[in-house]
């Protein structure tokens, strides 16, 4: 009930204040083990993500956020905490887990969001993640997140958030001979690829 209370808040919200559409709407699965991979610009990217879906959909955040009163939210709107940076295998057999048991996982491959609202390379850990995760990789671009809440900034301010969603990553052509760091490489590099291959469209 926490996360469904949630979920219809930031959808009221996204929609007053950030004018949230979806683009492509019927590329979101709603159902099955899917990661889904997005860019990351500003503090909004998960609720406005979140609220792109009509089913509950899993987070992660950093390690540092689990204390106080956001220890005891957090878990009951579906975040854990990772750090995949720093190779925290526990998290990510976790994802894992949550992925064949039918789960959609959001992930931001740059690992922290960007200063000025350009793709950052991914870090290594979602290259493992998709390698052994064996679902869809579902890429979603956020498109005006920065603008409301860059960075630096304390508060957010209205204007338009627009979620792109973009056709299932295809892995298949990856060298089958290609394994390890290296192939979790190419992974991670494919993902920044179809998310940088993702427009707004007028």
């Amino acid at each position: 009930m926490i996360y469904r209370f949630a979920h219809t808040l930031m959808r009221i919200v996204g929609l007053t204040f950030f004018r949230h559409r979806v683009v492509h709407p019927e590329l979101l699965p709603e159902s099955g083990g899917a990661l889904l991979v997005a860019n990351h610009v500003s503090y909004l990217d998960p609720s406005m993500v979140g609220a792109s879906f009509r089913n509950p959909i899993h987070y992660l955040a950093r390690k540092s956020l689990f204390k106080g009163f956001l220890g005891w939210l957090l878990p009951r709107i579906q975040v854990f905490p990772v750090d995949l940076g720093k190779g925290d295998l526990s998290s990510m057999k976790r994802i894992l887990r949550l992925l064949k048991e039918g789960n959609r996982v959001l992930i931001f491959p740059e690992g922290t969001r960007s200063p000025d609202g350009t793709l950052q390379p991914a870090e290594a850990g979602i290259g493992f993640l998709i390698a052994k995760g064996e679902v869809p990789v579902v890429p979603l671009r956020l498109f005006g997140a920065h603008e409301c809440w860059p960075r630096k900034a304390k508060w957010p301010r209205p204007g338009r958030i627009t979620v792109v969603a973009g056709p299932a990553v295809d892995f298949s052509d990856l060298p089958a001979d290609l394994t390890g760091r290296e192939r979790y490489q190419a992974c991670a590099d494919r993902v920044m690829e179809a998310l940088a291959a993702i427009q707004l469209e007028d």
